[in-house]
C-alpha cells in the first residue's frame, strides 16, 4: 500500500483535505488537483493507482476527464457526484468508471471503497486461467481475450467477468454480484452492477456480434451463457 498513489480531483478543498487525511491515515500516498482540465496530463505524469473523481469541476467535468483517461489508462475511478438522480450518478459508470460514491459520504466509508476497488486490480497469487467458450481470462496476467481479440476492462468489469465465468450458467443476483465484485454492498448501489454488465456487453458484442453471451434473467439477475 505504501506504494500506492491516490489521486483525488476535487475543488471543495474541505472535502479534499478530509479525504486526503484519512487516506494518508491509511498509508496511501495522496496528491489533490481543483480542477477537471488539469487532471489527465497529471495522470499521465503520476501514474496514480487510482482516481477519486468529482463530477462537477471547473475547467472540465468529471465525465469528460473520465472519458479522456479511458482514452489511454485502465486505472480504477472512483467518482463523486451530489446529484440525486440515478442516471446521473450512473452515467459515469457507463463512461468506465469503476464505482461512484454520493455527497454526503463517510470518510471510512471512501477508504472502504478505494481498498476495495484496489483489491480487485491487483494480479492474484496463484496463476488462474478461465475458458469459457471463445472467452480466455487469465487472473494472473489481467488477460481477457475473446476469439482471439484483447479486451481492455476496467477492473471491475474485469472482477465480474471473472465471477461469471467461475460458474457459466449459474444465476448470480444483483447483491451478490455486488458483492463479489465490488466487496461491499450498500443499499441503492445494486444498480451499478447492471452498468458494468452493460459495459462488458458492449466489449463482448463487438467480437461476438452474434451471440450475447451475459444473459439478463429478469427479476433475478445475470448469468453467463457460452
Amino acid at each position: 500500500m505504501a506504494d500506492e498513489h491516490i489521486l483525488i480531483v476535487e475543488d471543495e478543498t474541505k472535502i479534499a483535505d478530509l479525504l486526503k487525511d484519512y487516506l494518508l491515515k491509511a498509508g496511501f500516498k495522496v496528491s489533490c488537483l481543483a480542477r477537471g482540465d488539469e487532471a489527465v496530463d497529471k495522470v499521465k505524469g503520476l501514474a496514480p493507482a487510482l482516481m477519486l473523481l468529482d463530477l462537477m469541476l471547473p475547467g472540465m467535468d468529471g465525465t469528460t476527464v473520465c472519458r479522456e483517461v479511458r482514452k489511454f489508462s485502465d486505472i480504477p475511478i472512483i467518482m463523486a457526484t451530489a446529484k440525486v438522480d440515478e442516471i446521473d450518478r450512473l452515467i459515469g459508470l457507463e463512461i468506465g468508471a469503476d464505482d461512484y460514491i454520493c455527497k454526503p459520504f463517510s470518510p471510512r466509508e471512501v477508504v472502504a471503497r478505494v481498498k476495495a476497488v484496489l483489491r480487485r486490480a491487483r494480479p492474484v497469487e496463484a496463476p488462474q486461467r478461465r475458458i469459457a467458450g471463445p472467452m480466455i481470462l487469465d487472473e494472473n496476467t489481467r488477460q481477457v481475450t475473446v476469439d482471439g481479440h484483447s479486451l481492455n476492462l476496467t477492473p471491475s468489469e474485469f472482477g465480474l467477468l471473472s465471477v461469471l465465468m467461475a460458474s457459466p450458467e449459474r444465476v448470480f443476483s444483483r447483491a451478490e454480484l455486488l458483492d463479489m465484485v465490488q466487496g461491499y454492498r450498500f443499499e441503492g448501489y445494486d444498480r451499478t452492477i447492471d452498468s458494468h454488465v452493460k459495459n462488458l456487453r458492449k466489449k463482448i458484442s463487438a467480437h461476438l456480434p452474434d451471440k450475447e453471451v451475459i444473459l439478463t434473467i429478469y427479476g433475478v439477475g445475470y448469468k453467463l451463457s457460452v
